[in-house]
């Protein structure tokens, strides 16, 4: 990764004939400040209000949040009826695990599971350009709180 997120969007700005306004920079650096899955409205939480420094308003933050998926600086996802965004430049390819009772998404990779992948595509003669999974189910916390409220585990 030769470029930073910032200076690989001001890149792909160039290419589009548009320019890198403010807000558009600060939404690159927040986002790339920490590594989160998040929607809209989670990072729209966490910006300036109206009237503070560096405020973004909710239809900027929609239409670059278009951008940096096209720019190739975030994937994006539809989870539970909204698109969740993750870090994809200089973010290695990896997977999910979804608990669909705290809603929590765990991050792994698996060479195993590429290369049966990359066996299942040259098997087919198909050129894989990427993937991506999303197991769900729930997870050791919320399994364990489930089975202590049982009536049977009471007694």
């Amino acid at each position: 990764m030769a470029l930073t997120p910032q200076e690989r969007f001001e890149e792909y700005l160039q290419s589009k004939g548009q320019r890198q306004t403010k807000p558009r920079k600060f939404l690159v650096e927040k986002i790339f400040s920490q590594h989160a899955h998040f929607d809209a409205d989670e990072l729209i939480e966490k910006l300036p209000r109206k009237g503070e420094p560096n405020y973004v308003s909710s239809a900027t933050v929609y239409r670059s949040l278009r951008e940096f998926v096209d720019a190739g600086l975030l994937n994006c996802f539809q989870l539970d009826g909204r698109t969740v965004y993750e870090l994809d430049y200089g973010y290695p390819p990896h997977d999910h695990l979804y608990c669909t009772r705290c809603r929590k998404l765990i991050e792994f990779r698996s060479e195993e599971l590429i290369a049966t992948r990359d066996e299942a595509a040259a098997k087919h003669g198909f050129r894989v350009s990427g993937h991506r999974m999303l197991v769900s189910g729930v997870c050791r916390e919320c399994g364990k709180n489930r089975r202590k409220k049982r009536k049977q585990d009471l007694v």
